[in-house]
């Protein structure tokens, strides 16, 4: 019993460590890219929002 309670701890342990990796992965391949995009997009629109705005001055 005291070697199954052991291996049902490593087995937790490591199917635990393997998702966070995953996760980890996931937001690093998937999540980053598309936010670093949404960031430059909005630094965009705010300077295209700026030029519109100054050239209407008069």
């Amino acid at each position: 019993m005291k070697s199954f309670g052991k291996g049902f701890l490593v087995g937790t342990v490591t199917t635990l460590g393997a998702l966070a990796g995953c996760v980890y992965a996931f937001k690093k391949a998937v999540v980053e890219p598309i936010e670093e995009r949404e960031s430059v997009l909005d630094e965009h629109r705010r300077r295209a929002l700026r030029k519109s705005r100054s050239a209407h001055q008069g």
